[in-house]
């Protein structure tokens, strides 16, 4: 997994929230940077830039990555890699759960070596929405839904047992039980943050997906990007996506 250095670079650009919430609130502010060449930013690429600020460390993301951003007038001629580390990532279960299965065995191997299995959970927050198993053998039926479902739970039972164990054992993942919709329309509707709210520190909302229609999410306002499942796991582990 990856560590990371305590200090940010850009700790000055922390800032108060003006707003009467309890335990108060802070957020990184673009504008505390004082350079002229982020009014030019489009907005997709402020929030590249809220994120690199937020989480420069001078370890995975330093201050020449944040410059690259800053510069993207011209570092976008050049296809350089932009590191970003997304607010959460979302998996379907056919993706899901081979990642599940892998930090399952990471905790079976922490327990081996003598560690603390608990400690293996996912750095970034994950949510896994099981749709990808559903089958129509019933059509034109009212009790359609109905059945359909009781033969996906009979097809699915060790799986879905897998799954409801990883609901429960791990930290910082939501695990959606099948029967309330397809992955996107959840994301959509119920997942989205659009703006986070982590230990008091606000930030913008983005996600990687393990489905090419992730990128729906943009439609909220919320940056999205379909990737692999080992891209989705990397980041959950806390590595930077470029």
């Amino acid at each position: 997994m990856a560590t990371t250095a305590s200090s940010n670079t850009f700790s000055f650009a922390l800032r108060r929230l003006p707003l009467d919430l309890e335990g108060g609130g802070s957020y990184y502010s673009l504008p505390a940077l004082r350079d002229p060449r982020i009014d030019k930013l489009p907005y997709t690429i402020r929030v590249l830039l809220e994120s690199a600020v937020r989480n420069c460390d001078e370890f995975q993301i330093t201050k020449e990555d944040v410059e690259k951003i800053l510069g993207w007038e011209k570092t976008s001629m050049k296809l350089v890699d932009i590191p970003l580390k997304p607010s959460r990532v979302l998996l379907q279960d056919f993706t899901g759960v081979p990642i599940l299965v892998d930090l399952a065995s990471m905790r079976g191997a922490m327990s081996e070596l003598g560690g603390d299995p608990d400690k293996i959970n996912p750095m970034v927050p994950a949510d896994l929405v099981i749709d990808h198993s559903v089958t129509a053998n019933v059509v034109r039926s009212d009790n359609a839904v109905q059945t359909n479902m009781e033969l996906e739970f009979e097809r699915n039972k060790e799986r879905f047992t897998f799954l409801k164990w990883g609901s429960s054992a791990f930290h910082n993942m939501l695990i959606i039980p099948p029967g309330l919709g397809i992955v996107h329309q959840v994301n959509l509707e119920y997942l989205a943050r659009v703006v986070f709210n982590r230990n008091g520190l606000f930030y913008p909302d983005s996600v990687l997906g393990t489905d090419s229609h992730t990128i729906m999410i943009n439609g909220l306002g919320v940056l999205g990007w379909g990737v692999g499942g080992i891209d989705a796991e990397a980041a959950m582990l806390g590595q930077v996506h470029a």
